[in-house]
């Protein structure tokens, strides 16, 4: 009967083990993509703690051919890396600033409810990693960008990017996902290696206005991809830090736009050009139906001119009932 007994406990305990470890949430590490690439659709069901590592790192990159600037990233690109979580995740959040950094960095994630998007506790000197954890609460597409010191500095200089929180259900297959993102630059320009000219941001006169950390950057061997019949969607994100964009692609009309990157929102349907503020992000979703070069712009047009161009290339076979040339 003791025996009995003992069997029946250790059986419920066994159970009660296997119960409290399936409600507990799944634990993953995020995967970080560098522009134009997106990370994968999320394929779980349920909520995660989702660990992201973050390292700031200043460096010298190319601006434009045969101009150097001295950058400030996330990841020692700009933009810095997508990440990807869903509705219901715990976020760890990592941020590490190396000792051979000038400045103390810290990020402020839109998509956080808190202090500073987190930036009031997670400021890292040089040398340091700060850690702190936030739940995402609302779906759609999101900017993080950096906000020590003057914040300004720290923006003009790359410190900005992408995060995608999923709705609960997930988003719609596409055949292609791209991540582009525009942004100014106020340089010295007589410098052997450009930096910051405050000035010039103040009177918001910008140098350069680019996609995705440089002139040329969807251009050339840089073109975005895709095949006719595909779908397409974009995740464009917009830091200004002055400039509101007109993003626009000549040739095609939006299918869908998820306006200011709402996903529990209004679509859009039809739309030729898209606002993205400041500070702010939009997605948009269409179908290529014809092959040839189509041309993303920021349509207040002279920012071409200063950088904000790229290209979509598309393949495949011509459709005359959709576009001919001549009768």
């Amino acid at each position: 009967m003791f025996l009995k007994k003992t069997n029946l406990f250790c059986g419920g305990l066994s159970l009660l083990m296997m119960v409290t470890m399936a409600g507990q949430a799944a634990a993953e590490t995020a995967t970080l993509t560098t522009a134009p690439n997106v990370p994968p659709p999320i394929t779980r069901k349920g909520p995660a703690t989702v660990k992201v590592n973050f390292e700031a790192k200043e460096y010298v990159g190319e601006l434009d051919e045969g101009k150097k600037y001295h950058f400030w990233s996330f990841g020692g690109t700009v933009p810095g890396p997508m990440f990807r979580v869903r509705v219901g995740d715990t976020v760890e959040f990592h941020l590490k600033n190396p000792k051979s950094s000038s400045q103390p960095h810290n990020i402020d994630i839109h998509a956080v409810n808190g202090p500073g998007g987190g930036a009031a506790v997670n400021t890292v000197a040089p040398g340091e990693t700060k850690i702190f954890k936030w739940k995402a609460q609302a779906a759609g597409l999101f900017i993080y960008h950096c906000a020590a010191g003057s914040i300004v500095d720290h923006i003009s200089n790359g410190m900005y990017g992408l995060v995608l929180v999923e709705p609960e259900g997930g988003l719609a297959k596409v055949d292609k996902e791209y991540y582009v993102f525009e942004s100014e630059f106020f340089t010295d320009e007589d410098e052997k290696v450009m930096s910051f000219d405050i000035q010039k941001g103040l009177a918001e006169h910008p140098d350069y206005v680019v996609f995705n950390g440089r002139s040329g950057a969807l251009m050339g061997d840089n073109v975005l991809k895709a095949k006719v019949g595909d779908t397409v969607r974009i995740y464009f994100g917009n830091i200004g830090p002055n400039g509101i964009s007109s993003f626009h692609i000549i040739g095609e009309i939006f299918d869908k736009v998820y306006t200011e990157g709402a996903l529990n929102g209004t679509v859009n349907r039809g739309v030729q050009t898209t606002l993205v503020p400041s500070a702010g992000a939009t997605i948009v979703e269409f179908k290529v139906e014809v092959p040839g070069a189509y041309t993303l712009v920021d349509h207040s047009i002279f920012r071409v001119a200063k950088g904000a161009i790229g290209q979509l290339v598309v393949e495949g076979k011509e459709n005359p009932k959709i576009f001919k040339a001549g009768k």
